[in-house]
């Protein structure tokens, strides 16, 4: 019983279905791009109650953002702006903070502070939190519940990212495979139409990225992909550059593509052919490492850690991706559509994929520990889990490349020769070479039955017998052909590479999509730096200001209605220094018995942390070293005693940070 290889349909809906569940699942769970810059401290801070309202509201962030007019906005209670709108650039070395100046005589009430920016590597960042003056209030406020980057034209945007990707590999890789491992398959159809597809898929999907940035950046609504005046907006940010220039230069790969299957594969001069192999291979070479320059610049690279170095490491990177899993894809397609590629092509395409596996191994490395930084943000932190999935997924990947190789080495001698075997065009009829031929043999041999029935004229005979001889080898030309494509689908160890191959290709679409989600996905290290300085809102870079708050008092007895005012210095964990006001309805200090205070932090089931206050002077009262051991959400409880037998106890939660 001989081994028959699948057919192409098949093994092209398996592809398929892949593809359709893996981006069903990915895009499912990782829903909008995470920020890759980190909001890690504000002045107010979040939930802070102030005595008077401030003259402006800062926002510090882990990375370098891009702001713009509207980036800070900050609404009353009835959610009317209060801010003038004049964003300032407060940043001073390492420390990246912007502010907006607020409106004069501001009244008591919540106000909310929403924030919307773009961050160095080009992914969106949003978010809000509230303050307020005096006293909370009810707000009418409703923050958005979709995040920037969100909704369907995040979804949008992340595919053609993907398809992005995916069009680079076939391109540069089937160009690669082509010029390095089977120049004779530059005049194969099935070749030729998938490095085409791969041009016009990265050129569709770096169109539709450039529309969709301005919406996918800002109002997240589809129909502002219209929007010509956002669409200019793009064009000035770093990554309509980008884009724009990935744009230009994808005109050169349209030359290099035309030039690769058109001039290339006509040329028969061994030195002609030399020349433009040279050519096509130098001028190839700085397209393709331009087009992985256009992401380099943009997006990881570009920021954080040593981008001199990081910003080339990328880009060899992506050249080693598309080197090896675009000539597997190229591969793939051959051995199906085109089974003369020969056994020589095969292990050409291996030494191809080894050295692209070295390189990538080495960048990677550079890249984990770049992106990473600590052994355990590989497993806490999203990042890390990702990146513990792709080297798990390239791990398989070398698996069965390493069956690919044992299935090469045992090729017969007839595929080792195949490509002799196949002049005279079969290859670039591939497996309809022989349908082909019959075709033409059938065609042709009309036209001499016909030719016999005119051939009355002189000279007719030879004319008839001449075109008959032709005939006769076009129909044993299409015969062999059609009995050596049997044998070859019939060879075992071709259909056992065959196999292998697909399985490599399909894995192969699975690492390509977490790795798009990679880098989507914001950097372990900036994850882990940006908690660090969250936690450490104390520090010089991240501001603080005292906690201020006002709360009305009634024991019901004589002179039992005042306002308590309680100002905690610095308003961090650790010491604090308390101040307490008891002041009167009209605002003069009022003398009372006694006044105590206690600290709460009801999420981690600590205290009621006891204060008792010194007086001294008439309505002020003070402690020193209130120690609050964590950040969170305390709640203050103050008790007020009037009189022997009239007091009562009031609470309010404060942000500790």
């Amino acid at each position: 019983m001989t081994t028959t290889a699948p057919r192409l349909g098949h093994a092209v809906t398996r592809l398929l279905l892949v593809v359709a569940a893996l981006l069903g699942t990915l895009l499912a769970t990782a829903g909008p791009a995470s920020a890759h810059a980190a909001l890690t401290g504000s002045d107010p801070q979040d939930g802070a109650v102030v005595a008077t309202a401030p003259k402006d509201v800062d926002l510090t962030f882990s990375e370098q953002v891009a702001m713009g007019a509207d980036s800070i906005r900050v609404l009353d209670p009835s959610g009317k702006r209060v801010d003038t709108g004049e964003i300032r650039d407060m940043c001073s070395g390492s420390i990246v903070r912007y502010g907006v100046e607020l409106l004069p005589g501001l009244p008591d009430g919540t106000y909310t502070v929403a924030w919307q920016t773009v961050s160095a590597d080009s992914h969106p960042v949003s978010g809000a939190f509230t303050f307020s003056v005096g006293a909370p209030s009810t707000t009418s406020v409703a923050l958005p519940e979709q995040t920037a980057g969100g909704g369907i034209v995040g979804a949008l945007y992340g595919i053609a990212r993907y398809l992005s990707y995916a069009g680079f590999v076939v391109l540069v890789g089937g160009g690669a495979f082509v010029l390095v491992c089977w120049p004779r398959g530059a005049s194969v159809r099935p070749v030729q139409r998938l490095v085409v597809r791969g041009w016009l898929t990265l050129t569709g999907a770096t169109l539709a990225m450039l529309l969709l940035r301005n919406p996918y950046t800002g109002s997240g609504r589809l129909a502002d992909v219209f929007d010509l005046a956002g669409l200019q907006a793009v064009l000035a940010t770093k990554t309509g550059a980008a884009l724009s220039s990935r744009l230009l230069l994808l005109g050169a790969a349209a030359l290099f593509v035309a030039v690769l299957f058109g001039a290339y594969a006509r040329r028969t001069d061994e030195k002609e052919l030399k020349d433009l192999t040279f050519g096509l291979a130098l001028g190839g070479t700085v397209v393709a490492a331009g087009i992985a320059g256009t992401w380099a610049l943009a997006e990881h690279a570009s920021t954080g850690l040593q981008p001199g170095i990081a910003m080339p490491v990328d880009i060899l990177h992506l050249l080693a991706v598309a080197g090896w899993l675009g000539g597997l894809t190229t591969l793939l397609v051959a051995l199906y559509r085109a089974p003369s590629v020969g056994r020589a092509a095969v292990e050409r395409y291996s030494k191809l994929a080894f050295g692209s596996v070295v390189v990538l191994v080495a960048t990677g490395i550079y890249q984990s520990w770049r992106q990473v930084g600590t052994w355990s943000a590989l497993t806490d932190t999203r990042y890390g889990q990702l990146l513990l999935v792709k080297i798990g997924l390239v791990a398989v990947l070398l698996g069965i490349a390493w069956v690919s190789r044992r299935w090469v080495q045992r090729l017969g001698e007839a595929a080792e020769v195949s490509d002799v075997d196949d002049a005279g065009g079969s290859e670039e009829t591939g497996d309809s070479g022989a349908v082909g031929a019959s075709e033409e043999a059938g065609a042709s041999g009309a036209a001499g039955d016909s030719g016999d029935v005119e051939g009355a004229a002189p000279g007719g005979a030879d004319e008839v017998g001449a075109a008959r001889s032709e005939q006769l080898a076009r129909q044993r030309a299409a015969v062999a052909t059609a009995r050596r494509k049997r044998e070859r689908d019939a060879d075992p160890e071709r259909a056992g590479l065959r196999r292998s191959v697909l399985t490599e290709a399909a894995v192969a679409v699975v690492l390509l999509a977490v790795t798009t989600v990679l880098t989507s996905t914001e950097p372990a290290r900036t994850e882990e730096e940006a908690g660090r300085l969250k936690a450490s809102s104390g520090s010089s870079a991240v501001p603080n200001r005292p906690i201020d708050v006002r709360m009305p008092f009634d024991t019901g007895g004589v002179d039992g209605k005042g306002t308590v005012q309680l100002t905690l210095s610095p308003g961090r964990t650790g010491a604090n220094a308390l101040h307490i006001f008891v002041l009167r309805p009209n605002g003069r200090p009022l003398d009372v018995p006694e006044v105590k205070v206690s600290f709460t932090l009801t999420e981690k089931q600590i205290g009621p942390l006891p204060v008792l206050p010194d007086r001294i002077q008439t309505g002020h009262w003070t402690a020193s070293g209130v120690q609050l051991p964590m950040a969170g959400e305390w709640q203050m409880q103050v008790t007020v005693r009037t009189s022997e037998i009239d007091q009562t106890t009031i609470d309010k939660n404060v942000k500790i940070g």
